[in-house]
């Protein structure tokens, strides 16, 4: 599996070889460059291939950097807090996937919408949850970015419409999002996301169609790590090559283990939408370390070996550090102490959330129907149950 794997990764992907660096500009205080990545970063079907040639500064690689070690770093305190028994339920985590999320953030605006399924968290954070919401939610706490009672699965905030936990059922949602952007003639794109597990969902396909039918500004994105929960994409697929599944929808596979890479198919994504052009079909090749969720120790199916080789050669954020290193934009010494801070920001907001209350008792009705329509009678349910309902 190792083999296959890594063959693919190296034949459809590239984050550390094949990349040059060339100064735009000679004054060192512009901070500028542009940056040439890897032929391999892109694949095309029905479609000519983004530029390679990417503009990025010194403050925003920083940025990005950042963006990524504190999701991996919540990801990381989730992870202990599920252990410890602080999360109940479902918790999937995007520890290996964060390029995806963060690049996705930087080329877009938050007028854009983004939907995705159950591996949410980091999308939360870049879409303007807060560390201590994320955390708290995922408690089941009052202060949680729902109210405690969405939990890993369903968090929500401007612009971002979760957090789905039924397997595909995010994508024809996401098109009906973009199909309101184009009614009310927003220049404005819709990112839907799915994994490489939910890509064989007949709705999925049923949403291909509407969108390319009416021309919507939808952006599909199937986050391919490998793995549907423990099943190999090439038992579960008869066509693994998830960009050219929307057959009359061009589609472009990106390397989802290179953040600037992942920007840059955004940016000529959503380019390409806003300009009338109809929908796209993205794959975002990536990889997951930890298992499909808390449950799934993630090595019944693959090797430790496996998963180590991947850490050591592909992860993106390893790979942004050697970048920022070889540009002279940072020392080593200034990354460590980025990290440090990153460390610090997530375990304070896990203290804080720690101390959140639980959501009273009046709020497991709230959200459910618009003041004035509640039913007058829930066959099934106590007397008592609707005097809290009520209230």
């Amino acid at each position: 599996m190792l083999s296959s794997i890594t063959s693919r990764l190296s034949r459809n992907i590239s984050v550390f070889n094949g990349r040059s660096f060339v100064r735009q500009f000679a004054s060192a205080s512009a901070e500028t460059v542009n940056i040439k990545l890897p032929e391999s970063s892109f694949k095309t079907y029905k479609c000519d291939p983004p530029s390679l040639d990417i503009e990025v500064t010194k403050d925003e690689l920083l940025r990005l950097y950042k963006e990524m070690a504190v999701m991996r770093r919540m990801e990381t305190a989730a992870d202990g807090l599920y252990k410890s028994k602080m999360i109940r339920g479902f918790c999937h985590l995007c520890t290996g996937q964060e390029a995806v999320a963060v690049g996705m953030e930087a080329a877009i605006t938050e007028d854009d919408a983004i939907i995705t399924a159950y591996r949410c968290h980091g999308f939360t954070y870049v879409r303007g949850g807060t560390i201590h919401s994320i955390l708290a939610e995922l408690m089941g706490r009052k202060a949680g970015i729902s109210r405690g009672k969405g939990g890993s699965m369903h968090m929500f905030s401007k612009n971002f419409y979760g957090g789905n936990g039924i397997v595909g059922a995010q994508v024809p949602v996401g098109t009906g999002v973009a199909f309101t952007q184009k009614y009310l003639e927003k220049k404005n794109a819709t990112f839907i996301l799915y994994g490489d597990g939910a890509a064989n969902q007949g709705q999925v396909f049923e949403a291909f169609n509407m969108a390319k039918l009416w021309d919507l500004p939808a952006i599909f994105v199937c986050e391919n790590n490998f793995f549907g929960m423990g099943t190999a994409a090439g038992r579960s697929s008869a066509n693994a090559q998830y960009y050219t599944r929307g057959q009359y929808i061009p589609g472009l596979q990106v390397n989802g283990m290179d953040v600037l890479a992942v920007k840059q198919a955004c940016s000529w994504a959503k380019n390409w939408t806003t300009n009338d052009q109809g929908p796209l079909v993205l794959e975002m090749v990536t990889y997951r370390y930890g298992g499909h969720s808390m449950s799934d120790p993630g090595t019944s199916y693959r090797t430790r070996e496996e998963i180590q080789h991947m850490r050591s050669t592909k992860d993106p954020i390893t790979g942004l550090r050697q970048r920022i290193l070889e540009l002279g934009f940072s020392t080593d010494d200034e990354i460590k102490k980025l990290e440090k801070e990153a460390r610090a920001v997530v375990e304070e907001a896990v203290a804080e959330a720690q101390k959140e209350p639980q959501p009273d008792e009046s709020e497991i009705f709230t959200n459910i129907y618009a003041k004035g329509t509640e039913p007058p009678i829930i066959r099934g349910r106590e007397r008592e149950e609707f005097a809290v309902m009520n209230q």
